[in-house]
């Protein structure tokens, strides 16, 4: 009986040496061919996400620099409207609230662009990276299984203890 107990536990206990070292390995395989390439794309995306943070911050910029030349403008035509008939001057009222509004509008449509585009970027950069790691992950455990199924005895095994499972769930 105390033979029958040590040889489980040997058994056991090489079993779990085993699996310590699939699993090591594993690590070691992954930190070297997935880890890197995955945290390299993460690091180009955030770079591509700067630089479109850095092309909407301009073009705010832009639009500030664009609404002081307008106050700019309409100083002088303040300054002209005495010699305008008081008809003209309205119109020439609405012509720049107009133009305002409209500017406006576009500098508020070209960050919400900009934004979108980063959300997408940043969307596609997290689908690629789940699809990578799933891709590997799969191919990794093929390749486990593979080695561990060679044993015909083993397939077997694992066949009945999944009959069983599935019988008890």
């Amino acid at each position: 009986m105390g033979e029958l107990f040590e040889g489980i536990l040997n058994h056991h206990l090489g079993f779990v040496v085993w699996s310590t070292l699939a699993f090591l390995l594993l690590l070691v395989i992954l930190r070297k061919f997935a880890w890197k390439p995955i945290l390299s794309s993460i690091n180009e995306r955030e770079r591509s996400i700067e630089n479109a943070l850095a092309s909407a911050e301009k073009a705010k910029e832009e639009m500030s620099r664009l609404t002081s030349q307008n106050e700019t403008l309409l100083k002088e035509a303040r300054a002209e409207r005495d010699h305008i008939l008081k008809e003209a001057k309205e119109l020439k009222d609405k012509i720049i609230a107009e133009a305002r509004t409209s500017a406006q509008a576009e500098g508020t449509k070209m960050i919400e662009k900009a934004k979108q585009e980063i959300d997408s970027q940043k969307t596609a950069a997290l689908n690629e990276v789940k699809g990578q790691v799933a891709a590997l992950s799969l191919e990794i455990a093929e390749k486990v299984l593979r080695r561990q199924f060679e044993d015909h005895a083993k397939q077997e095994a694992l066949v009945t203890d999944l009959l069983k499972e599935v019988k008890l769930s």
